[in-house]
């Protein structure tokens, strides 16, 4: 089985403001807590990237930094395929459930974020969207896996 790692965490209070954190509580309701998208059963309350990504983006950056937060995804995940969980259910830690509704296309806010060609240099890379099935805490450190 997959088995893959939270690195990161993020709530995007506002549009343009981020919280970075350890924890963060996720509901069917509301997704992520405190974070401004709260569309209810939403098929975009959490996004996440995956962090062998965020070194390759870097590299057709010409060795730019790539900061999680400027991705302006929620979470960072290590070691998994995201886009194999596309149409498929996952756990995240003990309790959290999340369908995959698709991918995260970037967005013309990665040429403001990285610079000019920041939006090309994430095709293809920019993570996934799901929608939460079954809420709990997510903790830095948690497993990501497939839900069998």
């Amino acid at each position: 089985m997959e088995k893959g790692k939270i690195e990161w965490i993020s709530i995007r209070p506002k549009p343009n403001e981020i919280t970075i954190l350890n924890e963060v509580e996720v509901s069917v309701d509301n997704g992520l807590d405190g974070d401004h998208y709260t569309k209810r059963n939403g098929k975009r309350q959490v996004t996440i990237i995956q962090q062998e990504h965020l070194k390759t983006i870097s590299g057709f950056l010409n060795g730019k930094e790539i900061l999680p937060q400027n991705t302006r995804r929620n979470i960072v995940a290590s070691g998994v395929n995201l886009i194999s969980f596309i149409n498929k259910e996952i756990r995240i830690g003990n309790d959290v459930v999340l369908e995959v509704t698709g991918d995260c296309p970037p967005c013309n806010n990665m040429d403001a974020a990285f610079g000019e060609g920041g939006c090309a240099a994430m095709e293809g890379m920019g993570g996934i969207t799901a929608r939460v099935k079954q809420g709990g805490k997510i903790n830095i450190g948690d497993d990501i896996v497939l839900n069998d």
